[in-house]
């Protein structure tokens, strides 16, 4: 897999034989991550970064970086958690890398997504993610009401997002929380919906009529947290 980005970079100094080989771009002049490259002796070329542009979509900022690929975590190590996020076929890997990033800055340690028509982990959900994959446990599973059942057997109680429920900040939240946020187009499914036990309302007061998902999910995962 391919991810890019200085911070990146970084986040990955305590974790090298993960690395596979780097690229770096003519005119990149961080003499820190060169130092470090070649004291320890990482495979690495020197390219063109016009041609680097076409290696990843974003911005690289003259570094690319050829990993293993991502390995996702069993689910069921997630029972002992006290609050577990699941993303009902989110496809926008911004909005993926930014949710990552509200929950491991909110101590919040795994996450769930669909294996299929869903986003997955990417180089740019590592970038926008700016270093807090490295510290949140994802897991992809096959069908998201079977896990959601698996949940519920194990003591969690399950909230939805979504505009007909009750106001966020009025809710009693069980101690064991499973949150589902839904796609960035249709929302949660009705068969997940269907399977939650409480549905959560962001009040609105404006003309817009929905929250992007990672904006909408920063907000409920602290009114969760600071409960």
């Amino acid at each position: 897999m391919k991810v890019f980005g200085k911070n990146v970079f970084n986040e990955l100094r305590d974790n090298i034989g993960s690395i596979k080989k780097v690229y770096l771009a003519k005119n990149f002049t961080d003499k820190d991550i060169i130092k470090f490259i070649q004291d320890n002796k990482i495979s690495y070329s020197v390219m063109d970064p016009k041609k680097m542009d076409g290696m990843v979509e974003g911005r690289h900022q003259g570094i690319i970086v050829v990993i293993d690929e991502y390995e996702y975590s069993d689910y069921h190590n997630m029972f002992n958690d006290n609050i577990v996020v699941m993303l009902d076929h989110l496809e926008d890997p911004h909005n993926f890398g930014a949710i990552i990033r509200t929950c491991e800055a909110a101590g919040i340690k795994s996450i769930i997504i669909p294996k299929d028509r869903s986003v997955s982990v990417t180089g740019t959900v590592m970038k926008t993610s700016a270093g807090a994959l490295e510290h949140v446990n994802i897991a992809m599973v096959n069908n998201l009401v079977n896990v959601i059942d698996d949940f519920k057997d194990n003591g969690f109680f399950v909230y939805a997002a979504d505009m007909d429920g009750t106001n966020y900040k009025k809710v009693s939240y069980s101690d064991k929380v499973l949150l589902i946020i839904g796609s960035e187009g249709n929302g949660i499914g009705r068969l997940v919906k269907k399977n939650c036990d409480e549905i959560l309302a962001i009040p609105q007061y404006g003309h817009v009529n929905s929250l992007n998902a990672s904006v909408a999910a920063a907000i409920l995962i602290y009114g969760i947290v600071n409960k």
